[in-house]
């Protein structure tokens, strides 16, 4: 793995934004370079420990999905190289594997998510309502129930350091209208559709996953950030599936599961992470990265 990167430093490129995950410089009018860093983030807040080569594996297994599924969708990617960009002086081993040049789109305000099992806020919502985004569900499921069939369920875009909320179609509508809506939905759908059949054959459940959409000058609408990665996805072991609890994980639900156990209220600042549960992540990414994409790091 290569050196690690908490924040990024570019000298000489504007920096317009510092996401929980994402730096996000410009490249001219059109372009953006997008560098993924070591941060975690829990429950919407950034955690003050890295995790390293985190941000390598995540610009790695999404430049996988945005591959696999450029058929279903546009993607951000331009195809430029990281080199080219780069200021003078700066190492591209460094930011070479967790960086991509992407088209500079306007960003939808929903965070667009697909759910084939009720785990989560979801299963929460459920607990409480019976109910998920406005979509009435079946009486008598279970933690981590296989829904009979994927559904679509919006969030609002929450700012650094707010927390996210699950809203119904009808709100997203109002947002952004109902054709743009539409649409959305439709490819969120098909999307985690093809990569859960994928990810199945690989022996890994795509519980749910969370996308992100933008729209380039003309009006077209593409998938943008990220895509499918342990950090916008649940990945389960189907060989240790079961209904009725948590499943073990690929994914940062084993920090989400740690965090339950402390006396911290969710909010900023977040807690220090012990060196077992960082190595325990990275290792499930790594694992993810793997059996999915069939992709190493050194």
């Amino acid at each position: 793995m290569s050196s690690v990167v908490f924040q990024s430093s570019l000298p000489g490129l504007e920096c317009l934004h510092r996401g929980k995950v994402r730096d996000v410089y410009a490249i001219g009018d059109d372009r953006l370079l997008m560098v993924a860093s070591d941060r975690l983030s829990a429950f919407d807040v950034i955690l003050p420990d890295p995790i390293p080569g985190k941000g390598e594996m995540l610009c790695q297994i999404s430049n996988f999905w945005f591959a696999k599924t450029a058929h279903l969708v546009p993607n951000h990617l331009t195809g430029d190289s990281v080199a080219s960009v780069l200021p003078p002086g700066v190492s591209l081993q460094d930011y070479g594997r967790r960086s991509v040049v992407t088209k500079r789109l306007r960003p939808l305000p929903v965070e667009a998510i697909a759910r084939g099992y009720l785990i989560g806020s979801g299963w929460k919502d459920y607990q409480a309502s019976g109910r998920l985004c406005g979509i009435e569900l079946p009486v008598g499921l279970q933690q981590a129930s296989k829904l009979q069939q994927p559904i679509f369920t919006p969030s609002t875009k929450a700012a650094v350091g707010d927390h996210d909320e699950n809203v119904s179609f009808d709100t997203i509508v109002a947002a952004i209208g109902a054709e743009l809506a539409e649409q959305v939905r439709d490819l969120t759908l098909a999307i985690y559709r093809y990569a859960a059949d994928y990810a199945l054959e690989r022996g890994i459940i795509i519980a749910d996953t969370k996308l992100e959409f933008g729209l380039d000058g003309s009006g077209k609408l593409h998938v943008m950030d990220e895509m499918l990665t342990p950090d916008s996805s649940r990945f389960w072991p189907a060989d240790q599936y079961r209904e009725g609890i948590s499943p073990p994980s690929y994914d940062k639900q084993f920090v989400r599961d740690y965090l339950e156990t402390l006396d911290w209220n969710k909010q900023a600042p977040g807690p220090s992470i012990p060196g077992d549960i960082i190595e325990g992540t990275r290792q499930r990414y790594a694992e993810a990265l793997w059996k999915l994409a069939e992709i190493k790091l050194d």
